[in-house]
């Protein structure tokens, strides 16, 4: 019996190239991510649920500037093609999309100020800026989308949608509408305030920024309490800060205004 070589060889290659062929894919790192979808807002308008609203903010994590909220209606109709979450996206793509969704949505945007967040703290101070957010939208919602683990207090139903701007498209639109905003303030902000690139990069803690605030010391658009920020103010104006207090030194205070109070009484 004569056996043709080459076909067996063929079929031999065949997987070779297959397995090769998935090893250059995923040394490329090629990751197919989804993008947000008007699906959940189709749903509730197919129950008679509408306007629907999505509202995401932009600027928890910086050590300066306010954070700010958007909330965005968009119109089934006319939606802007390439809203995806605005990390994904570039300054320019950003632009170009704040621009559409401003022209064709319902948009609102509530700002969270820098001694709002020192009195209240960052979670309560962009909770309190979404909620003012959708407060200030043309036309109340009947439901809300929110970015993240913590629904709103709103008249209306709201769910929490972790991963939001990444799922959910009106959610994207507000995310991208918080980002340019802020951006925009920040580059304000570094006109009031010189050499500390506040328009580069927006008030994060990227090295340049530490280096600036250790160099200059705090200015009155830093947030107060947040590390680097009490570590420079302790550096350069160190009366502002308070001395940590331990149980023994308030237990001591507390003997001596008490043998004091009684020795009045005698």
């Amino acid at each position: 019996m004569i056996r043709d070589k080459s076909v067996r060889k063929t079929k031999a290659k065949a997987p070779a190239q297959t397995r090769a062929g998935k090893e250059a894919k995923a040394a490329k790192g090629v990751i197919a991510v989804a993008s947000p979808s008007f699906r959940r807002e189709r749903a509730l308008i197919k129950r008679g649920v509408w306007p629907v609203a999505g509202c995401d903010e932009a600027g928890r994590g910086p050590l300066a500037g306010p954070v700010v909220a958007a909330a965005v209606i968009l119109d089934p109709d006319r939606i802007p093609r390439g809203i995806d979450d605005s990390k994904r996206l570039t300054a320019e793509q950003r632009e170009k999309l704040f621009e559409k969704i401003c022209a064709t949505a319902q948009v609102s945007v509530a700002v969270g100020s820098t001694a709002r967040i020192d009195r209240d703290n960052i979670l309560r101070a962009s909770l309190w800026a979404l909620k003012r957010a959708v407060l200030a939208l043309p036309e109340p919602p009947r439901h809300v989308f929110v970015d993240g683990r913590d629904r709103l207090d709103t008249a209306c139903d709201c769910d929490a949608v972790i991963g939001g701007d990444g799922l959910v498209l009106s959610i994207a639109a507000a995310s991208i509408v918080a980002k340019v905003t802020r951006d925009r303030l920040m580059c304000a902000l570094a006109q009031d305030c010189p050499g500390y690139g506040f328009e580069q990069h927006k008030g994060y803690a990227v090295p340049e920024h530490l280096e600036a605030l250790d160099r200059l010391g705090p200015s009155v658009h830093h947030r107060s309490f947040f590390a680097p920020v009490v570590a420079a103010r302790q550096k350069h104006m160190p009366w502002t800060v308070e001395p940590k207090r331990d149980l023994f030194s308030v237990a001591a205070r507390a003997d001596v205004q008490i043998e004091l109070a009684a020795s009045e009484t005698l």
